[in-house]
C-alpha cells in the first residue's frame, strides 16, 4: 500500500481545532467537516488539496480535544497520509481507528517542504521526496495495523470479520 501526491506543510502543535474548528462540529457529514479542514490557519486548502496529497507537521500533530472529527476531516478532505515529527497520542488512535495512515519520522518532517512530491511506503516505512531526491525510513504499522487502515478504519475491519 502507497501514498503519493503532493504536500501540505504545517508546524508545532496542530491541535484538533485548527484541524477542524469546533464551530464546524454540529454536523458528522464527512464531507462537511472535509470543507471546513484547516481553514483557521490555511483558507486556501480546501480549495488546493487534491485526492493522494500528503499533509506534513512537526511536533505534537493532533494534540487537543479527542475527536476523531479531526483525522476524518484530513482524511475526506482527500490527505492520503499524515507525516509527522510526533503524533498526539490520541489523535494517533483516532487517525488508526478511522482508517488515515500516519507515519512519525522526526528527519522526513522536518527536511520535507511545501508543496514537494512525495510517496510512501507504508510495508516499508519508506518516504521518498522525490522533488529533493531524499529517502527516509519510518518504522511501519505491523500488518495487523495496516489491515485495520486498508479496510478504511476500525469498524469496517470488524464488519469484514
Amino acid at each position: 500500500m502507497n501514498a503519493h501526491g503532493r504536500v501540505f506543510k504545517y508546524g508545532d502543535n496542530i491541535d484538533t481545532d485548527v484541524i477542524i474548528p469546533a464551530r464546524y462540529l454540529n454536523t458528522t457529514d464527512a464531507k462537511e467537516l472535509a470543507s471546513h479542514c484547516m481553514v483557521d490557519i490555511d483558507p486556501t486548502f480546501t480549495g488546493r488539496v487534491h485526492e493522494g496529497d500528503i499533509m506534513v507537521g512537526m511536533k505534537n500533530f493532533g494534540c487537543g480535544s479527542s475527536r476523531e472529527h479531526a483525522p476524518l476531516a484530513i482524511k475526506t478532505a482527500g490527505i492520503s497520509c499524515v507525516i509527522a515529527d510526533t503524533f498526539a497520542r490520541i489523535f494517533f488512535r483516532n487517525a488508526i481507528n478511522i482508517g488515515l495512515p500516519i507515519m512519525e519520522c522526526p528527519q522526513a518532517a522536518a527536511e520535507i517542504a511545501e508543496g514537494d512530491d512525495v510517496e510512501v511506503n507504508f510495508d516499508t516505512g519508506e518516504i521518498t521526496d522525490h522533488t529533493s531526491g531524499k529517502v527516509y525510513q519510518a518504522q511501519p504499522f505491523p500488518p495487523f495495523m495496516q489491515k485495520i487502515i486498508s479496510a478504511g478504519g476500525l469498524v469496517n475491519y470488524i464488519n469484514e470479520k
